[in-house]
């Protein structure tokens, strides 16, 4: 239950606050002076989508706050604490629109998103107004509306043939994308198969391209690398035989070096240390002789070798300008490629598995339509009976209401049914659709029934918002649905938004929406109103006037709706409210 809500700087609303309390609530006041503007507040404090044209012009941002009440164990508390706030029966929410057009929500005292504050709406208030009753122009909502009313058991039905629909819809969109794209992936797969096919016939080894044009490299110019290692050699080892020079290079000096220093290094060791580093640059000196030797060795290649390092490096040349920029990326394409190919030649398979998974999947999907169809039909003649039973406490007592449950053109995602609530007016008449023949103030009855048919029989949230709702009615029609408001206060909170004296007669609790203008600022204010004050609102709604003859009038309706009200108001008595002398 909502105990408290203040909005400041919404709107035309500069500051407002509404004292709420179980039973009746009703709002009024002048067209234009911000009565909307309060549910407007309510929803943003339920989460509702902000805008910063919401702001009051002059303000850096609006703010909305409420206190909800919420014994142990409801959602709403169990969201709440869920999202970080105390666990406390008064619950605090706010939530703040900038000017800027930033959002900011505060549950428990603590932030939180925006998502956390719709979370504690859906458990917590029921909001209703005039977009509801022209959503009864849709079809698509009385399947809504009756899914709604058919409880856990419909709930259970629905939710086994959504999960059947959407399995069978999953399999036969993959079955339908095989067969559609069948050539394409058949040219692919000959693509991937004559790229495999070139791969293995060249067998490329890892880094081999990289490895061949060294080699290539090295094989262009073999006579000058040969002469190189030659000279090197000579002078190394101071042999050519080729030219006849003997001479003893660089390995004989550096010999004859050691020899002499260590010859003379018994007579100084620092001398002695300067012949063992000759006799280690001996020993490198020596290593290195061999391995030019060897290298000029290895030069000498067989006849065609270029040729044949030439002509495998443009095969893989070929390989790399299709498949990769270097030969490993095209052995890592052949993997990836292999992979695929097996893919695409399992398809054959696969739809032949998916041909009977779709049809198993379809008998599935039947099975679970027809249980979710009983259980709407079940549902349907519940509903049925339930609104016009409240029907005829709305001033339609001939009026008769029928849910009717067809087949549907084809199963969808809400499942093989379409429904359609029909409306008879008299005995006699012919059903007609509400989407078709009723009229607004008719829709506004028939959103009420159904409401109050639903929450009698389905737990629902405590606090029900209605919005205008008797919009299109008046007189004895009024009437009666400021009684049977009044009837669904006794076990919830109800907060009516209303222009018609003869629902705010029925209420426990009347609040005034007031705007004034002192020339230079608009401000809109909310007061509870009660005994001669209350009686002079009335007297307003319905004449506009607070003349002797709109009091009288007043009056009248006070007395009829709660008996003898006015006169113990005037007596300053104590009196039974409206809502539990109403007779609906």
């Amino acid at each position: 239950m909502l105990s408290d809500i203040a909005i400041t700087d919404l709107g035309v609303i500069d500051h407002a606050r509404l004292d709420l309390d179980r039973g009746l609530t009703v709002l009024t006041g002048e067209t234009g002076a911000g009565k909307t503007m309060v549910v407007t507040g309510l929803g943003l404090l339920l989460g509702s989508r902000a805008d910063s044209a919401l702001v009051r012009e002059g303000s850096s941002r609006a703010v909305v706050e409420g206190v909800a009440s919420l014994p142990d164990g409801h959602q709403a508390r169990t969201v709440a604490t869920e999202a970080g706030a105390p666990d406390e029966a008064d619950l605090v929410l706010v939530r703040t629109v900038s000017a800027e057009g930033r959002s900011r929500a505060h549950v428990g005292g603590r932030m939180a998103p925006i998502g956390v504050l719709a979370e504690i709406g859906e458990h917590l208030v029921a909001v209703h107004g005039q977009a509801d009753q022209w959503r009864l122009r849709h079809l698509d909502q009385h399947r809504d509306l009756l899914d709604r009313f058919g409880g856990p058991e419909l709930e259970h039905a629905f939710t086994a043939y959504r999960m059947a629909y959407e399995d069978h819809a999953n399999a036969q969109r993959e079955l339908t994308e095989l067969r559609a794209h069948a050539r394409e992936r058949a040219q692919e797969a000959a693509a991937l198969t004559v790229g495999l096919e070139r791969i293995d016939g060249a067998d490329p080894q890892p880094g081999e391209d990289h490895a061949l044009a060294v080699e290539a490299e090295r094989l262009g110019h073999v006579e000058d690398l040969r002469a190189a290692a030659s000279e090197a050699t000579v002078l190394l080892s101071g042999a050519d035989e080729a030219s006849g020079v003997d001479d003893a290079g660089v390995l004989g000096r550096m010999a004859r070096a050691r020899s002499a220093l260590q010859q003379a290094g018994d007579m100084d060791p620092a001398l002695a240390e300067l012949g063992s580093r000759a006799a280690e640059l001996g020993h490198l000196l020596t290593d290195l002789a061999a391995d030019v030797a060897s290298y000029a060795a290895g030069l000498d290649v067989e006849d065609g070798r270029l040729d044949a390092v030439n002509e495998r490096r443009a095969l893989l040349s070929e390989l790399t300008r299709i498949y990769g920029a270097d030969i490993d990326e095209v052995i890592a394409w052949g993997r990836s490629a292999a992979a695929r190919l097996g893919g695409l030649l399992d398809d054959d398979g696969r739809v032949d598995q998916l041909d009977a998974a779709v049809a198993d999947l379809a008998a599935a999907r039947e099975v679970a339509a027809q249980h979710l169809t009983r259980q709407r039909q079940r549902a349907a003649a519940e509903l049925s009976a339930g609104i016009t039973a409240e029907l005829a406490q709305l001033a339609m007592p001939h009026t008769v209401v029928a849910v009717e449950v067809r087949p549907a053109a084809r199963p969808g995602p809400a499942g093989a049914d379409d429904v359609e609530i029909g409306l008879r007016s008299h005995a006699g008449g012919v059903l007609r659709s509400i989407a078709r023949s009723a009229s607004g103030g008719e829709l506004s009855r028939i959103m009420l029934a159904i409401e109050v048919a639903i929450a009698q029989a389905v737990p629902g949230p405590p606090t029900f918002v209605f919005d205008e709702i008797d919009a299109g009615i008046g007189g004895r029609a009024a009437l009666a649905v400021g009684a049977r408001l009044a009837q669904l206060a006794r076990h919830s909170q109800v907060i009516v938004v209303t222009h018609l004296a003869q629902v705010a007669a029925h209420a426990d609790r009347h609040l005034v929406v007031r705007k004034s203008d002192d020339g230079h600022v608009i401000r809109t204010e909310v007061h509870r109103v009660e005994g001669a004050a209350r009686l002079e609102e009335l007297a307003r709604m319905l004449g506009g006037t607070d003349s002797a003859a709109a009091l009288e009038h007043a009056r009248d309706l006070v007395d009829r709706v709660g008996g003898q009200v006015v006169r113990a108001w005037e007596n300053g008595q104590d009196v039974p409210t409206p809502a539990t002398t109403a007779k609906p």
